[in-house]
């Protein structure tokens, strides 16, 4: 198995700003949506039961033998989703300790999101916004490549139905789960 450290980043990265994009996010209500999943199963957003769910929200996932868009690294915050998703994966037993179910979320469709999420054996499944019904309905901050709407790198904290925190931006990405870890960790239920 892989982890953040095997997939390390380059350190003359962009880094994102907090440009108030998420500002509007807290004390909203997560849209009433299914959403398709990698765990085979379509994801109604109104019925999830956790105490608090985690969506961290990332742009895109490479595919091993594909190339990333032109210019990938000189985005701030795009390059890093997969070792992102190996330290949720690393620090999914901490998550659920803490009573967060974890989803990850992307604009690409399932069967895209079906190879990382076996290459690198997520124990969460990856939700699939590849119509933007989700990002559109909580207005998330996006970006443009390639012809590719991507939502940028950002973490929501949902109790219930209510988005009670988001981490944005989120840098580096591979800490995004032990940050994610330390908000929970504060603000017990």
């Amino acid at each position: 198995m892989t982890g953040p450290r095997e997939f390390p980043l380059p350190s003359n990265l962009p880094t994102p700003v907090d440009d108030g994009a998420c500002a509007h996010l807290p004390g909203l209500r997560l849209p009433a949506l299914v959403l398709p999943s990698t765990g085979g199963r379509q994801v109604e957003l109104a019925a999830l039961t956790a105490a608090r769910t985690v969506f961290y929200c990332y742009p895109m996932t490479g595919v091993s033998r594909r190339p990333l868009p032109a210019g990938w690294d000189g985005i701030p915050g795009a390059r890093g989703c997969t070792p992102q998703a190996c330290a949720f994966r690393d620090h999914h037993q901490d998550l659920l300790a803490l009573g967060a179910e974890v989803y990850g979320l992307s604009t690409q469709p399932t069967a895209y999101q079906q190879e990382v999420s076996q290459r690198l054996h997520l124990p969460f499944a990856l939700l699939s916004d590849a119509d933007l019904a989700f990002g559109t309905a909580l207005r998330l901050p996006t970006f443009e490549v390639d012809g590719m709407r991507l939502i940028r790198r950002l973490t929501i904290i949902a109790r219930g139905m209510a988005i009670e925190h988001v981490l944005y931006p989120v840098c580096p990405s591979d800490r995004s789960a032990e940050q994610t870890i330390e908000w929970l960790a504060g603000h017990p239920l």
